[in-house]
């Protein structure tokens, strides 16, 4: 019996360390290779996020607690009392929100307007991983050969509680170009097209109060080379999901995100993003 016990212990450390060995044989490429494969496959997930974000006025910070299905698109958010409820064709395209102050009614809002965004640098429309996953993705695309040049495996760290390897992007070659406004442009369409923040393009143009100033063909104005300058990243070795994602660019920390209590592809009890489930308060 304790010979077999000590087998048993042998076979679980050899298997440990097999597998220990897997994770530092993974090259940088590999790690975000099979990043942006995990993002793609996501269908669900519940996690607390908390934000960082440089807005006009200094640093805002934020907290809730999320719940996401991709498809059909459903997002709950719980931030301090508000609850936020978006379902995908429902509603008209806008979010319930139930708000923790004055008027004290349920409110239908659009995700894109003043009021949900308010020196905000997202919007519902970038819940979950697909936003990064697709400017990762963009900006491998983008160097081609020269990986290695930009991408970099630090090493491996414990992050929000979570086994991780570190990586950093340090876009070099970041800086401001003007961009010349073709016909029925937004700050937010060119923001997608050419996959950098439209909040980094609001601060580059003082001339603009907020996203939805009209822009005008032929107009010139500044946009950012890369979506940032440096990226720090890290990578969940579970999940291959990032847990902590810290963006700077030529002043500073310009945004970070911290993931914690990470569920992935989680069972959603029935009703559970309906307005009458039996936790919400709409």
């Amino acid at each position: 019996m304790i010979k077999k016990f000590i087998y048993t212990i042998l076979f679980l450390c050899s298997l440990s360390f097999a597998v220990a060995q897997q994770k530092s044989t993974l090259s940088c490429k590999e790690i975000m290779t099979k990043t942006i494969k995990s993002i793609r496959e996501v269908k669900g997930l519940k996690y607390h996020l908390k934000i960082t974000e440089r807005g006009k006025k200094g640093f805002n910070y934020y907290e809730s607690s999320v719940k996401f299905s991709r498809s059909p698109r459903l997002i709950y958010l719980y931030i301090k009392g508000i609850e936020v409820l978006w379902l995908q064709g429902k509603n008209k395209g806008r979010a319930l929100v139930k708000p923790n102050s004055f008027p004290y009614i349920n409110l239908n809002l659009d995700p894109m307007g003043d009021l949900m965004r308010q020196d905000q640098h997202h919007t519902l429309n970038e819940m979950g991983y697909d936003y990064f996953g697709n400017i990762i993705e963009y900006s491998m695309f983008k160097i081609g050969d020269k990986f290695d040049e930009y991408f970099k495996l630090e090493g491996e760290e414990r992050i929000n509680n979570r086994p991780c390897y570190k990586i950093t992007i340090n876009n070099k070659d970041f800086g401001y170009t003007d961009y010349t406004v073709q016909a029925n442009e937004s700050i937010t369409s060119i923001a997608r097209k050419f996959f950098i923040s439209e909040y980094m393009i609001l601060e580059k143009n003082p001339k603009f109060n907020d996203y939805f100033d009209i822009l005008k063909p032929g107009q010139v104005i500044k946009i950012p080379t890369w979506y940032c300058k440096t990226v720090t990243l890290y990578i969940d070795q579970l999940y291959f999901l990032p847990i902590s994602v810290k963006v700077v660019d030529e002043k500073g920390i310009f945004e970070e995100y911290n993931y914690h209590f990470l569920q992935v592809n989680p069972k959603f009890e029935e009703g559970e993003f309906t307005r009458e489930y039996k936790d919400y308060k709409f």
